[in-house]
């Protein structure tokens, strides 16, 4: 299967690049796998397709402001992108620069702290930050949010808050699981109130998510690592939904990714650790029934994970029609909903 396989074309202007003004007021494409109909409603409408007894997985990671600026010893501008953070004072990263620093090189930032390249790993960096501050307390005064490579502005004020999950918690991500950003707090109640139950994994979501995929060949494409949590109170939620006939709907392919590098010989176990797994057309879900998700870039991994749940052509369909309908595409953008037949 080739990367060329997962194309689309997508009008510029298509790609959201401010939030609405209130998170629920996106638009929500509905595929109907079964009888492969599309339905174009708003995402104030989630209630309404949902039942008591189904369980939203929410991915609760806390984005870090990520994005420092700097300058090398020769004075040439620096922009440091935090990649993971891998200790109390280094990290992973990707560096702008014009010309790449070599080890024991030295980069300034902005309150005449240094940070020290200690090598290479494949395309990033690894530094270690020589500051009092444990990194994530240095990230806070100095860093700036992370905003997608698509998004053609400087991160402002109101991204502090809006590039973030109402139910984010656990820091370490430098991406957000931008699924989750479409539900703000009048929306959870309600789902509360209609008897949907919540679960929450942690994946830190790393800026290798935004890597495009290189090799022709999908097979021959190597996947990131990122940090996750299953714990086994969500796993027995999962079993118990699922005993009572209830559906287990992720929201965001994180959710997705993390639940399903959890299963171990065929079943869900929690696990806490590394994951590099790649979901592409022909695998076999294990842990969802269903799946709420932004639109994703073309030839992306996510954009393959969702072709995985829904079938290829059928969602590159749904891609074609989220464009002549003129729905907003990516991280701020509007969002689309693949929801199984409730269970009797």
């Amino acid at each position: 299967m080739k990367k060329s396989d997962f194309d689309f074309d997508l009008p510029p202007e298509l790609i959201a690049q401010a939030p609405l003004p209130e998170r629920s007021a996106s638009r929500l494409l509905l595929l109907d796998v079964e009888r492969k109909a599309l339905e174009d409603r708003m995402f104030r409408d989630l209630p309404g397709l949902l039942r008591a007894g189904d369980l939203l997985v929410f991915n609760d990671t806390r984005v870090l402001p990520a994005r420092l600026y700097g300058r090398k010893e020769s004075g040439g501008a620096v922009e440091i992108l935090i990649e993971r953070v891998t200790g109390a004072h280094e990290a992973t990263v990707q560096l702008g620069v014009s010309k790449k620093p070599k080890e024991g090189g030295r980069i300034e930032l902005a309150d005449g702290s240094f940070a020290t390249v200690l090598g290479r790993d494949g395309a990033f960096f690894r530094l270690r930050f020589e500051s009092p501050d444990p990194l994530e307390r240095l990230l806070l005064r100095l860093g700036e949010m992370p905003l997608p490579p698509y998004i053609e502005r400087h991160a402002d004020a109101s991204d502090l808050e809006r590039y973030q999950t109402v139910f984010a918690r656990e820091p370490g991500a430098v991406a957000a699981p931008t699924a989750g950003l479409h539900f703000d707090e009048p929306m959870l109640q309600k789902l509360r109130d209609l008897g949907v139950e919540f679960g929450y994994v942690t994946l830190h979501v790393g800026a290798g998510t935004f890597q495009p995929v290189r090799a022709d060949d999908i097979k021959d494409h190597q996947m990131h690592r990122e940090w996750l949590n299953v714990g086994a109170s969500l796993v027995e939620q999962i079993r118990r939904t699922r005993a009572n006939g209830g559906r287990v709907i992720a929201v965001g392919t994180t959710v997705v990714r993390a639940l399903e590098s959890a299963v171990r010989d065929g079943e869900l176990q929690p696990f806490a650790g590394e994951t590099q797994i790649f979901i592409f057309p022909g695998y076999q879900f294990t842990s969802i029934d269903g799946l709420i998700t932004n639109f994703h870039l073309p030839q992306s991994t996510l954009l393959m994970l969702v072709s995985a749940l829904a079938g290829r052509d059928f969602v590159l369909d749904a891609y074609r029609h989220a464009v002549e309908q003129r729905y907003r595409f990516f991280s701020y953008g509007d969002a689309m909903a693949i929801l199984p037949p409730a269970r009797d």
